[in-house]
């Protein structure tokens, strides 16, 4: 798949949408339509076939990925102890990057858990701009964070390697788009795929299985 402008990548997800609901309609999951075999397989971090490595790429200022975030974290809890659930924010861009470091200094303060859905919502229902270093920071401030500590981290060696690795992994999946899901470096899916988000995460555990059985 040949990565496009991101604008121009939602502006087309509606045709995605009604060209896979069409597929659908003959059956299960269906290989070249509601998801995609890697060629060349990604890296994964776990040891291959002791756990099946799920891995969710987004942005914080994609709607689509703030509209699938209830979903997913629903779905997510729900995986059983054999699979491995991460999140990889995408650097298609300078704009995306920044939105990288915002994950991975939340990541490196183990605050992910309790400032994630707050980012989403911040942009999307409050209609902030995080973009520059300044206003993130005063943003984390306002949600209980050290400000300090934030900005150490967000300008961190750490932060900007995760960013780094995670761009790298976003080509090997071939990713031109979000949200997505990669499975076990091997395979990916999403809503434009699949036929919605709620049919991407079935095609996902479609997908998980047959990682478990190697296929």
């Amino acid at each position: 798949m040949k990565r496009r402008d991101f604008s121009i990548q939602l502006a087309g997800a509606g045709l995605g949408l009604a060209m896979a609901g069409g597929a659908r309609a003959q059956g299960g999951p269906v290989e070249g339509t509601h998801y995609v075999r890697l060629q060349t397989p990604a890296p994964t971090s776990i040891p291959e076939g002791k756990k099946v490595e799920v891995v969710e790429f987004f942005w914080y200022e994609c709607g689509h990925c703030f509209n699938f975030e209830p979903l997913l974290e629903t779905w997510s809890k729900r995986l059983p102890a054999d699979v491995v659930f991460r999140r990889v924010p995408v650097g298609f861009t300078a704009r995306h990057q920044i939105a990288q470091k915002i994950f991975y200094a939340l990541e490196e303060m183990g605050q992910v858990g309790a400032v994630h859905r707050k980012v989403f919502n911040a942009i999307h229902v409050q209609g902030k701009r995080l973009l520059s270093e300044s206003d993130i920071i005063d943003f984390m401030v306002a949600n209980g964070l050290d400000g300090k500590r934030f900005g150490d981290a967000f300008r961190s060696f750490s932060v900007a390697t995760k960013a780094s690795r995670a761009k790298q992994l976003a080509d090997a999946y071939k990713i031109d788009g979000v949200p997505a899901m990669g499975i076990q470096g091997r395979y990916y899916t999403s809503g434009a795929l699949a036929g919605g988000h709620e049919r991407a995460l079935a095609v996902a555990d479609f997908l998980i299985a047959r990682s478990r059985q190697g296929a």
